[in-house]
């Protein structure tokens, strides 16, 4: 690929790719632990990681949501484009 917006593009893509694994993960952790806090009657560091894997879900998904739109539309433009 000799473009460099394309490139850069394909490279920003790779990291949404990776923050959304990120963060879905951090939230399947939450609902584990969840569990666990449920059957143990909720120890402090039980709840405090929950909360901290909610927040760093969030601030992780929330830029790459919106990061992956952006270049999915990008490419459907240079599609239309024919480029």
């Amino acid at each position: 690929m000799t473009d460099p917006v394309r490139r850069q593009r394909a490279q920003v893509a790779r990291g949404v790719g990776l923050a959304k694994r990120v963060g879905y993960t951090c939230f399947l952790l939450t609902l584990v632990l969840f569990g666990i806090g449920l059957a143990t009657g909720f120890p402090e560091i039980i709840a405090t990681t929950i909360v901290l894997l909610l927040v760093a879900g969030s601030l992780t998904l929330l830029p790459a949501i919106i990061l992956g739109y952006a270049v999915r539309t990008a490419e459907r433009e240079d599609r239309a484009r024919g480029l």
